[in-house]
Parts: C-alpha cells; sequence; structure tokens
C-alpha cells in the first residue's frame, strides 16, 4: 500500500495529510480518501486542478499514485500573471 501526501494550502492555512491508499489508486481517489474536502470546505475534488510535485496533472481520475508522492491541490489564480505584471509596469511609470 502506498503512501502518498495531500496539500493544499490559502494565505491563511496549509495541510499536508499523509494517506495509505491501495495499490492502482487514481490521483483523484487518494485526494477524496485524504479527506482535505472536510478540512477545506472550499475544494471540489472533481474540479480542482491538481499535480505531483509542482507537475500538473491532466487526468487525475486515470493517473495513479506511486509511493512517496505529494499531491497538490491548487487554487484557481486571482488574476492572470501577465495581466499583474502590466499593473506593475503602469506602477512603475
Amino acid at each position: 500500500m502506498p503512501n502518498v501526501e495531500v496539500a493544499y494550502a490559502r494565505p491563511d492555512k496549509q495541510e499536508i495529510l499523509a494517506v495509505k491508499v491501495p495499490e492502482g489508486t487514481t490521483v483523484l481517489e487518494a485526494v477524496k480518501l485524504s479527506g482535505i474536502s472536510g478540512i477545506f470546505t472550499e475544494i471540489d475534488p472533481d474540479a480542482t486542478d491538481m499535480g505531483i510535485f509542482g507537475k500538473v496533472i491532466k487526468d487525475p481520475a486515470a493517473h495513479q499514485v506511486r509511493e512517496g508522492d505529494r499531491i497538490e491541490l491548487y487554487r484557481p489564480l486571482k488574476i492572470d500573471p501577465k495581466q499583474a505584471r502590466q499593473n506593475r509596469a503602469k506602477k512603475k511609470a
């Protein structure tokens, strides 16, 4: 049974939960088994972007976890990075 971690962070709080999952478990199943959506009620595992060690997983329902994986749940961006750079440039000018 692989041991994995499920991580989520907000500016005010972060959690990394260790979970032992059955062999062949997908990323999405591991997130649901972790119970992290009970801690952070804003998380909808079926609609949240996820990655393993910073690398985005395109299909979490199909990607199987491996021993030691850290699954990261990503919050939506508040502002597009390109727009943020433009705003900073205007502010400096």
